[in-house]
């Protein structure tokens, strides 16, 4: 899959039709009608609809904006007008795939009130890796360096070769299995687990912050039973299923892609806690020892607020809480479809597969280049461009 740019972008195939008036006469009770909340006919607090988030808001905060949570409406003025002057200034040659991404698939949303998605740590920075967390990073930093070593990236001192050197020759660690099992691609191609989770229509799973295409979530409720469909990227949508009935988890030996999700009501709040996440997903560097506690509650007809801590004590030397708020779409203008529409696993990978394997062929007879002496980590996407980055996120 073509990485695509440079902050927090929604997806123009779903459009953001905010002003779409939302009928409440479905909903049992209507906050501020008497002090409650939005009831289901079954009595408890009605999450459904499809949601997503309007404005644009860093995960991390940047640092010149230190410990303020929240921008003035200046500020956010100020950003907006950068923003679009920067996101629609696509010029030269190097810049025409993010052009190319930015007329297709993107549409620019107005700056947020919030400085950071992440609230706590107050800086609203992620917390630090642990020792162990940071030998795990240098050795598959380390990795994917050895093999970009031979290739013009490195040569030419290039961004996608940071931290690495350049040798002509091919790296010793060519045929090496990988520190641990890949999720973003390498400079390799030699099955389809070389490529990255978008390139084999694999999702990153939770938790589900939006990213470069947006992300909508469908909740749909039954009288004892919740369930969520995401549509993200461009067609990894999936599916989640919260066990609403008391039991415990599942037994640490069962991994699942979305971990388990067990959850139960604190008054008006939907409280999630998620485990048991499987060792091939990863959340800046977290796996299978990943450990989340939702909190969904209902605030008005079109906003629900969104809450969730995040701790794994092998990666981080503390837990993190991020905060989202998220509008209400119009069911019938924002339908999701529930059949997953990625492309790239299902025909791209075979023919990014069976070329490599020409290029392999053609060299052992004589013909064409080292393979390993071709940059494919960066082919398709803007790793070597010089892009200028999104002003959100300086």
């Amino acid at each position: 899959m073509t990485d695509r740019f440079l902050g927090s972008i929604a997806t123009v195939a779903v459009a953001a039709a905010a002003s779409a008036a939302i009928s409440v006469s479905a909903f049992a009770q209507a906050p501020g009608a008497s002090g409650g909340a939005l009831k289901t006919p079954w009595g408890e607090p009605d999450l459904q609809g499809i949601w997503t988030e309007e404005v644009d808001t860093p995960l991390q905060r940047p640092a010149k904006y230190a410990n303020q949570e929240f921008f003035t409406e200046q500020e956010r003025a100020d950003l907006d007008r950068a923003r679009s002057a920067t996101l629609t200034r696509f010029a030269t040659e190097r810049e025409i795939n993010g052009a190319y991404n930015a007329a297709t698939f993107f549409t620019t949303k107005r700056t947020g009130t919030r400085t950071s998605k992440i609230v706590d740590p107050p800086n609203g920075r992620l917390p630090a890796l642990t020792p162990e967390a940071q030998k795990t990073a240098a050795a598959e930093r380390d990795y994917r360096l050895a093999l970009l070593q031979s290739t013009e990236t490195c040569k030419k001192g290039l961004p996608g070769c940071a931290g690495g050197k350049y040798d002509p020759t091919t790296s010793p660690r060519r045929a090496e299995t990988p520190p641990r099992y890949i999720t973003s691609r390498i400079n390799r191609n030699d099955g389809p687990e070389d490529s990255s989770l978008g390139e084999r229509c694999l999702t990153g799973g939770l938790p589900e912050f939006g990213g470069a295409t947006g992300s909508f979530r469908r909740i749909v409720q039954t009288a004892g039973g919740i369930s969520m469909f995401y549509d993200v990227g461009q067609g990894q949508g999936w599916q989640r299923n919260i066990v609403m009935d008391g039991s415990p988890h599942v037994p640490p030996k069962i991994r699942q892609w979305y971990g388990d999700s067990r959850g139960r009501w604190e008054g008006d709040t939907l409280v999630i806690d998620v485990t048991n996440f499987s060792a091939k997903t990863d959340v800046f560097g977290s796996r299978e020892n990943l450990h989340l506690v939702e909190r969904w509650t209902r605030t008005g007809p079109r906003t629900l607020a969104y809450e969730v801590t995040v701790d794994d004590p092998t990666v981080w030397t503390r837990s993190w809480t991020v905060k989202q708020e998220f509008s209400r779409q119009s069911d019938e203008e924002n339908r999701i479809y529930a059949e997953p529409r990625c492309l790239e696993g299902n025909y791209g990978l075979p023919g990014l597969l069976h070329g490599r394997r020409a290029e392999d062929a053609a060299f052992a007879a004589g013909r064409g280049p080292d393979p390993a002496a071709t940059d494919n980590t960066s082919i398709g996407s803007l790793a070597n461009a010089e892009i200028p980055q999104d002003p959100l996120q300086q």
